[in-house]
């Protein structure tokens, strides 16, 4: 049976009605919802995941189809299947991902592809320039992948990317780009704080205040 079929009778079997509308209503009602719990979303489909890791081939058409579904729960599929074939993909791959990006945006979403641009990004440096031009893009979800496109990376976080992808954003009324400069300073004090607390100094008179809030939690 088609992949999508055969999920998306998974999730018809098991949605909750109830918590459907909870799960909406978090989202401020932008989506429809199944109502699964991520535990359980996630045991629906392990086996379909499991057996495209062994194929080693990346099904953009049934991820299309996952994310042209109306549910959320299908564009969760989308990402936990990204995630999943994560190592399968390259350079090339990104304009395919682009258009998940414009598209049903949230943060839920976005968050999520930060993650695996960055994780190309760690293996081919091409991302790096790509990452600049979309750190002044005028679709803010993108400028938000562009800034924490390198959480978690440590020690092998290129800092003057960094600043130059920051700087660019600064002065910005957006609450999810203000959040997003905290969030990407909080997460890199912990492997250089002293690096944090200068750009901060440097740059105090052009953050907002939620972004020297989050940046300074752990310094």
């Amino acid at each position: 049976m088609e992949k999508y079929i055969e999920i998306k009778e998974r999730f018809e079997a098991h949605q909750d009605p109830e918590n459907a509308v909870k799960m909406a209503k978090y989202m401020k009602n932008l989506f429809l919802f199944y109502g699964i719990a991520a535990p359980e979303r996630k045991k629906l489909y392990k086996d379909i995941l499991k057996e495209e890791k062994k194929n080693k081939t990346v099904d953009w058409k049934f991820l299309d189809q996952c994310y042209e579904d109306d549910h959320r729960e299908f564009q969760y599929v989308t990402l936990d299947y990204l995630t999943a074939m994560q190592k399968f993909l390259t350079y090339d791959d990104i304009p395919k991902i682009w258009k998940y990006i414009k598209e049903k945006q949230w943060w839920d979403t976005i968050d999520f592809f930060d993650r695996i641009i960055g994780e190309i990004g760690l293996g081919d440096s091409r991302v790096d320039a790509l990452m600049l031009a979309w750190s002044v893009d005028e679709d803010f979800w993108v400028r938000r992948i562009a800034i924490d496109h390198q959480l978690l990376r440590k020690e092998r976080t290129n800092t003057e990317l960094l600043e130059q992808i920051l700087v660019n954003n600064l002065g910005s009324h957006e609450f999810f780009i203000n959040k997003a400069i905290g969030w990407s300073l909080r997460d890199y004090s912990k492997t250089d704080p002293e690096w944090v607390r200068t750009f901060i100094s440097k740059y105090r008179d052009r953050m907002d205040k939620l972004s020297i809030r989050e940046g300074s939690k752990y310094i």
